[in-house]
């Protein structure tokens, strides 16, 4: 409180500014900033597997990052000072080919967490599963799993024994899946594998049939995610390389006359302890890193061969997503595809993993049914002038 020593005076109650004091720059939570070891995307968690009642059904998906476009949507939310009104959205979209189940994994609970039980594969295996597997397929003698597959000879009573084993021990259960690549225009061959969780069922019985119902055949991305979900994108950025502390951290520049450069840290620190703080921010790694972003609501999901899949209420055009010309550094989509509002990480050609939400929402704006107007086809080099050719 400040001591007035004139009642009746009214002194304005205001706070000093503070000139050698001030918030950090740049958020230390990312620490080590260093490229990352998960290059396709890691998923470190699954949503919790508390409704019994929903029929088991998988969590995730893996697409391709194919570039961006911008949309004329409808607001519909009530109360907002955008409502009934049109606004223009940025949205990315991901090529998702359908992908295929080869195997399943049982894990039980531990007080150090969940540890494997044991693990089922299918019986036949694609080659780019198995391209996978070895570092050198020309000159690999491509022998994996034909022992394996023996196991289904005779009734494949090894393979039910795992899978009641699974049944009758584990609480979690997840499949493991992989990409198509083969279906995209790559130039690679080797498929990308992950695990994705079943969730749903009413025991852990009921996840293996569902798990074991799939083996070898395709998933689509429509079978796992809906329009107007809201999803999670885990992935890698655009690697930069080694930078400076301006750009990897946010710090100000020097004014202008300072000696030996201005986009430096002024003090990195006192003279005692007689070391640099890993708190001091530092030149180095910026970019290639994991990240998790949440909260992406799908636009619309789009069919391979549909001619019309972009095709509005507003705007009859007959055409599909990929503009003129491509998408750059990309191509053609031809397979199905995910419409994401924003941005999302990577760069193009880069896998990611679409996750189905962490958390339960009630905001108006992740419930809003999104009724799209229009879709930009146009040529993304360039001032792009026509929609179609």
């Amino acid at each position: 409180l400040i001591f007035n020593p004139f009642p009746f005076i009214d002194i304005p109650f205001t706070m000093s500014h503070r000139k050698f004091e001030a918030p950090r720059h740049g958020s230390l939570q990312f620490l080590p900033k260093k490229r990352t070891k998960h290059h396709s995307g890691r998923c470190r968690s699954f949503p919790h597997d508390s409704d019994k009642s929903a029929a088991p059904h998988l969590t995730a998906f893996r697409g391709y990052k194919a570039g961006m476009t911008h949309v004329v949507r409808g607001v519909d939310r009530p109360g907002a000072l955008m409502h009934k009104r049109e606004v223009v959205d940025a949205v990315s979209i991901v090529e998702t080919p359908p992908m295929v189940v080869v195997g399943v994994v049982g894990y039980v609970e531990t007080p150090r967490g969940l540890r494997t039980l044991t693990t089922v594969f299918a019986e036949h295996l694609s080659e780019e599963f198995k391209r996978r597997c070895y570092k050198n397929w020309y000159k690999s003698k491509k022998k994996a799993y034909t022992k394996y597959a023996k196991k289904y000879e005779d009734g494949a009573k090894d393979i039910e024994h795992e899978l009641n084993r699974i049944a009758k021990f584990c609480t979690v259960v997840r499949v493991i899946t992989h990409t198509q690549v083969k279906k995209l225009n790559l130039r690679i061959k080797k498929s990308h594998i992950m695990e994705i969780q079943v969730n749903g069922g009413a025991d852990t019985a009921a996840k293996v049939d569902f798990a074991k119902a799939l083996f070898e055949k395709e998933i689509t991305v429509d079978s796992v995610f809906a329009k107007d979900e809201n999803i999670d994108v885990l992935g890698v950025t655009k690697g930069r390389g080694y930078e400076g502390v301006t750009t990897r951290w946010g710090v100000s520049r020097l004014p202008r006359k300072t000696h030996r450069g201005l986009r430096k840290v002024a003090c990195i620190g006192s003279w005692h302890p007689a070391r640099v703080s890993t708190t001091v921010p530092r030149a180095g790694q910026n970019g290639y890193f994991h990240r998790t972003e949440l909260n992406k609501k799908v636009y619309r999901i789009g069919k391979k061969g549909d001619a019309s899949s972009c095709r509005t209420s507003a705007d009859l055009t007959e055409k599909g997503v990929t503009p003129m010309g491509g998408f750059p550094h990309y191509g053609e989509v031809n397979e199905d595809w995910v419409m994401l509002k924003g941005a999302i990480v990577g760069v193009k050609k880069r896998p990611v993993i679409l996750r189905k939400s962490m958390m339960n929402h009630s905001s108006r704006k992740h419930l809003e049914v999104i009724d799209l107007k229009f879709i930009d086809t146009s040529s993304k080099l360039g001032h792009g002038r026509f929609q179609t050719a």
